[in-house]
């Protein structure tokens, strides 16, 4: 176990988890500070995105061709540059500005992924990206409250610059502890799962269209886009919803998204229990399920036990559904393609790291307030319809 890569992978994505949720409950106070309205919050954080859109299956790919490690490196210098200009921010365009820097070279999680599904067996995967759940959970417990208490009595800035320290730890830990990963060979057709075209240099474009042409693959993936719009949406409005309907300032937002932490990193504590009893389909339709209720409920929520209530439910079926469809995902492609079907997966993300956010400030500036979870919900509850529908008779399942 001491020689297992996967503690350094847990290390460095729980250090880069902790600096992003420094930053991610302070962006909308910090934008405010400056002047923006909640659909220019939901803009800011579509700008991250839309460059993320742009390097993420590019990042995928690269890291399938020149190894992992050198790939992980390059995105968290990136991270940790695009923190510096946040910290130094003294006007909207600077905020811009850092959030691009990150988003042109975000791709640590996808890279992480890959190397997860490069070391380790299919009935072993769910429990090993459950590892990246605990350091999201881990980060989202101690990342925002801190923030919160930063911002609260230092300013703005302080949690940028903390991040940005962060990031630097996260660069030296790759760099000391993870292992160096050759790039997969080219896998042959007969060890690819049934119905997989052999293996081919893949653009963005490429990619979207082998992994779409293909039935499971794309169920996969479309269930990961309704997870995704559900989530983002959430996330992307979540700071702007509190702080109307609960006057919450950013240091209650961030004890907030502490305690949503502390219930998903219990949760992915005991992923791989729930795995051998339900299965990763199941478990994701329960997931999706719980999310529907969480956030569809938000809009009768005006008391603390309430909300609390809410944020729990949600956070659990958060917490089962991302590693649960990121191994589906990586099951139903070629090991040679994993890093690749992360990357389009990073693509998704991206878009509804656009949508979700600019639909959420947009609700919030009307005081849809109401209308904001329900959107949330509703993104969840087309993946548990995904996830309800029968495999066609003759397409292969996940290996």
């Amino acid at each position: 176990m001491r020689r297992s890569p996967l503690l350094p992978i847990f290390l460095t994505v729980f250090v880069d988890v902790l600096g992003l949720t420094l930053v991610l409950p302070l962006l909308p106070f910090y934008a405010e500070h400056f002047g923006a309205t909640p659909l220019v919050v939901g803009l800011l954080a579509a700008s991250y995105a839309v460059c993320q859109l742009i390097s993420g299956p590019i990042l995928g790919r690269i890291s399938d061709r020149a190894g992992r490690k050198p790939t992980l490196l390059a995105s968290q210098m990136g991270t940790f540059i695009g923190f510096l200009v946040l910290g130094s921010a003294d006007s909207l365009w600077m905020l811009f500005l850092g959030r691009i820097i990150d988003g042109l070279t975000a791709g640590n999680l996808t890279i992480a992924q890959a190397y997860i599904s490069d070391v380790t067996r299919p009935e072993e995967r769910t429990k090993a990206f459950g590892l990246i759940g605990i350091a999201f959970g881990g980060g989202f417990l101690l990342g925002p409250a801190i923030s919160g208490f930063l911002a609260h009595r230092f300013g703005y800035a302080s949690p940028a610059f903390g991040a940005a320290a962060l990031s630097l730890t996260a660069i030296l830990l790759t760099a000391a502890l993870l292992p160096a990963k050759q790039p997969a060979p080219a896998a042959s057709s007969a060890a690819a799962p049934a119905g997989a075209a052999s293996p081919a240099p893949l653009g963005r474009g490429n990619a979207f269209r082998r992994f779409f042409d293909r039935p499971l693959p794309r169920r996969r993936l479309l269930e990961f886009l309704a997870f995704s719009l559900s989530f983002s949406t959430l996330i992307g409005g979540l700071a702007l919803f509190l702080e109307r309907r609960f006057a919450f300032d950013v240091e209650k937002t961030g004890y907030l998204y502490a305690f949503s932490g502390l219930v998903g990193g219990s949760i992915q504590g005991g992923i791989g229990r729930l795995v051998k009893r339900l299965g990763e389909e199941r478990l994701a339709r329960v997931g999706f399920s719980a999310m529907v209720v969480g956030y569809g409920l938000l809009g009768v929520a005006y008391d603390l036990p309430t909300l609390l209530l809410l944020v729990a439910v949600a956070a659990f079926g958060a917490a089962v559904v991302r590693p649960s469809i990121t191994t589906l995902l990586t099951k139903s492609v070629g090991r040679d393609e994993q890093g690749a079907a992360l990357g389009v997966s990073q693509s998704l993300a991206s878009v509804s790291q656009i949508v979700g956010p600019i639909a959420a400030g947009w609700l919030i500036e009307h005081r849809a307030l109401a209308a904001y979870g329900l959107m949330a919900a509703s993104f969840a509850a087309l993946g548990v319809l995904l996830g309800a529908q029968k495999i066609p008779a003759g397409e292969p399942v996940e290996s």
